[in-house]
């Protein structure tokens, strides 16, 4: 695997499975270039994340909670998930990403967390999960607040599981008003260390 340096430049057009996973253990993630398709490597300094024990969930999430406005299911539909958040003008979410992370989907790798209204996909978030840390890949949203408690959701399964580490790769402020913060590239490989010795349950919903 060509993973050189933070940004991690690669010039494989393709990807396999095994050394995805490999990838994630030791602190990198995939993502295409969107004008060339080429898959280049990554390893943020620093790297965000959302601390379990200090996510936060905003009034108006709480109040669409309360009100029962979406049904939340996990791994129902993982390709629609990855596909929708691949629907923008422009994305890393390349075909050759899709065609790898539904490998990852059926080995029980990759996961969704999706938000349904009236019997259509409203929003969801798709990510990896290997032993206990979830990397968090992307997110999409049709309706208000769907990717929203799409995350609670997550963070709901990943206490019951035993999970320890959420990774988002990089800071925004969409992220930042459930609690996400940025660590140091050291700080997030001895996260991850520990979190890849903790044996969690399969991320699903009970």
């Amino acid at each position: 695997m060509s993973v050189a340096d933070s940004a991690g430049r690669s010039s494989e057009p393709f990807l396999d499975p095994e050394m995805v996973l490999m990838a994630y253990c030791r602190g990198f993630f995939p993502m295409a270039d969107p004008q060339t398709g080429t898959i280049e490597w990554y390893s943020p300094d620093p790297r965000a994340i959302i601390p379990l024990e200090g996510f936060n969930v905003p009034r108006s999430v709480k109040r669409t909670l309360r009100r029962g406005l979406y049904d939340l299911r996990v791994d129902t539909a993982f390709e629609a998930v990855i596909r929708a958040c691949a629907a923008r003008h422009e994305t890393w979410i390349s075909g050759e990403i899709v065609r790898v992370y539904g490998i990852l989907h059926a080995r029980g790798f990759a996961h969704s967390v999706e938000a349904w209204q009236r019997g259509e996909l409203a929003g969801g978030l798709y990510g990896v999960a290997i032993r206990g840390a979830f990397f968090g890949e992307s997110m999409f949203s049709r309706k208000p607040d769907a990717s929203k408690v799409a995350l609670v959701r997550l963070v709901d399964l990943m206490r019951r599981a035993g999970f320890m580490l959420l990774d988002t790769q990089f800071l925004n402020e969409h992220l930042k008003q459930f609690g996400a913060c940025e660590i140091t590239r050291d700080q997030y490989l001895a996260l991850l260390a520990s979190a890849l010795r903790q044996e969690a349950r399969v991320l699903t919903a009970p």
